[in-house]
């Protein structure tokens, strides 16, 4: 393996190197930083979270941007705040021996004008989030004319949360003629599309396979039924008592919710969101990093800033919209060459959503069983047991001790150890010994909750700018129903497939009674094997088979903010298909 020294580092970064203690350049930087000096050239790496991006193309550009020169040489954009004021201060440590350099920070939530100040003093590297980039740019704040560098960091997550366009405006300001160098953990489409455009001809290095898992994190699902999710989350976090987990919901609102329930029931949890203030998320981030939480209760989007080590769980309470934010989820945990483990808790219908994660990951999954409430005891017997033996002796104590040795004389060593391990033992078994299996049979994938499931036929689909998690969650909005009463959902092209436990069969029909969404009339039919029934019911009146359009709404998108609405129902403003912009 070779040395930072081999890689073509000037000294001053080097000294650098060695302050921060690293010893050994990971397989990213090896692969990426001689390249990145050695030419000018476009570069696209692929690399999981975790592995040393931000060194590997922060170090090529402390060393060849010009220090004597206040001109702006180096853009670094990042999808969140977060993340790129943890670009900012890693390049400042990296840099810390090169005097005069200014790298300044430029993300929402703060003072334009007071970022816009730092710019002026003149700052030869910007770290910056798209839509604040696009602000200053628009207003004459910023001049990156001369830029000579530029890297697209988190490239996938940037393009999920919608920020293409603003990239696109952003990199038009920029001379033809600079380095653009992408990185990404994953490799979907609209990544290929983008280098497509802005690069040329591209060098491109990956660590791993192209969107795989590392190899340090072992994967594992938990088959619930879903009105048990909450309680199996609570199991799992008591089965490993020295647990430092980021638990994944899909939406700020579930994120809240679970965040909120954990904290009531005892545990050192917290919400991290897009709804919190920057003062809000940064005393929630000192208190993960400081170990006062333990279970981190998060949305994709807000996670993408967390650069925090020793993670040993992440726990998918709810899978993502898009499969591949999989890798960025469980690329959390697993990091430094240290091992983790990263937990999925699915119910029936999301089965199949865990053989999709396998093919894209490259890495099997293992199916455990939630459990029981006498072993997650007996785990907490010998986590205390160990926890006792492991203690070093405080020698404060001593004056103590002879009236703590009255107290308790006339007990064995026995006696003495039923009464302390009865202190954790009883709090445990109180509260377990009644409880339930919570593990779900896993029977047909394909059967949904249960046999009495309704099937129906809705008439939009994929054409409408809807996919299954959007449509799904337009759904259990507008019929105000759970996360996991609305499964099955199959998008078509210009029409869908959802079920529902039959108990909810009324309400879907009349919900559906004359349903308009922007003039449209939208029709709900109880369907059989997948299939259209013909005369079927919607809303109550009968519809012959084939009344249904598969045109787009109006302007091609749907609005659910405005017209879409059941008479006498206010619209649900959720739901919109495709990538949805910074939804979290």
């Amino acid at each position: 393996m070779a040395t930072f020294t081999q890689l073509g580092l000037e000294k001053n970064l080097l000294q650098a190197i060695t302050d921060m203690g690293f010893e050994t350049p990971s397989e990213v930087q090896e692969k990426t930083i001689p390249i990145l000096l050695d030419r000018e050239t476009d570069i696209v790496s692929l690399a999981q979270t975790g592995t040393g991006k931000t060194a590997a193309f922060g170090f090529p550009m402390l060393q060849k941007i010009h220090i004597e020169s206040r001109t702006t040489q180096g853009l670094i954009l990042s999808p969140t705040r977060e993340l790129c004021l943890q670009i900012t201060k890693e390049l400042e440590s990296y840099g810390k021996h090169k005097k005069g350099l200014n790298v300044v920070a430029i993300y929402g939530g703060a003072s334009i004008s007071d970022q816009a100040r730092q710019i002026k003093k003149g700052a030869q590297i910007i770290v910056a989030t798209p839509g604040r980039m696009k602000d200053m740019i628009g207003r004459g704040m910023i001049d990156i004319s001369k830029i000579e560098y530029c890297v697209l960091d988190e490239a996938d997550e940037m393009l999920n949360m919608g920020f293409y366009e603003d990239i696109t405006e952003i990199l038009s300001h920029s001379p033809k003629d600079k380095s653009t160098w992408l990185f990404s953990a994953t490799m979907p489409k609209d990544v290929a599309k983008i280098a497509k455009k802005f690069m040329h001809s591209p060098v491109e290095i990956t660590v791993g396979s192209k969107n795989v898992g590392t190899e340090n994190v072992s994967h594992e699902y938990y088959l619930v039924n879903a009105r048990d999710r909450y309680l199996a989350l609570k199991r799992l976090a008591d089965a490993n008592p020295d647990i430092f987990s980021v638990v994944f919901c899909r939406t700020k609102r579930d994120t809240q919710k679970v965040a909120e329930k954990l904290i009531e029931d005892g545990y050192n949890a917290a919400a991290l969101h897009g709804d919190l203030s920057q003062n809000q998320r940064d005393l929630v981030m000192k208190s993960f990093r400081t170990r006062q939480i333990q279970m981190l209760v998060a949305t994709d989007v807000a996670a993408r800033g967390i650069d925090v080590d020793d993670i040993t769980h992440v726990i998918n309470y709810q899978l993502p919209d898009e499969i591949e934010t999989y890798t960025h989820r469980s690329g959390r945990t697993g990091r430094a060459g240290k091992s983790g483990v990263s937990m999925v808790i699915v119910s029936k219908s999301e089965l199949r959503k865990i053989k999709s994660i396998e093919k894209i990951i490259q890495r099997s999954f293992t199916k455990k069983e939630i459990p029981s409430g006498m072993e997650i005891c007996e785990t907490q017997l010998f986590h205390l047991a160990n926890s006792i033996k492991n203690t070093e002796v405080n020698q404060e104590i001593e004056p103590y001790l002879p009236n703590i040795n009255e107290v308790l004389e006339g007990f064995s060593k026995e006696e003495l150890i039923k009464k302390v391990f009865s202190v954790e033992f009883t709090r445990f078994y109180n509260y377990y010994k009644n409880e339930k299996d919570l593990n779900a049979a896993a029977g047909d994938p394909s059967a949904g909750h249960n046999p009495d499931s309704v099937r129906y036929f809705i008439n939009i689909g994929g054409r409408d700018d809807f996919n299954w998690m959007s449509l799904k969650d337009f759904l259990k909005d507008l019929l105000s129903l759970g996360q996991d009463d609305v499964f099955r959902v199959d998008v078509k092209d210009s029409f869908s497939f959802f079920n529902t436990d039959k108990k909810h069969q009324d309400l879907v029909l009349s919900i559906f009674d004359d349903f308009k969404l922007d003039g449209r009339n939208i029709s709900v039919e109880i369907s059989k094997d997948g299939r259209k029934k013909g005369g079927g019911k919607s809303g109550g009146k009968g519809r012959k088979s084939g009344r249904r359009s598969g045109k787009s709404f109006d302007g091609g998108k749907p609005n659910f903010k405005g017209k879409s609405r059941r008479r006498g129902q206010k619209p649900s403003g959720k739901g919109t298909g495709g990538k949805r912009r910074r939804r979290n």
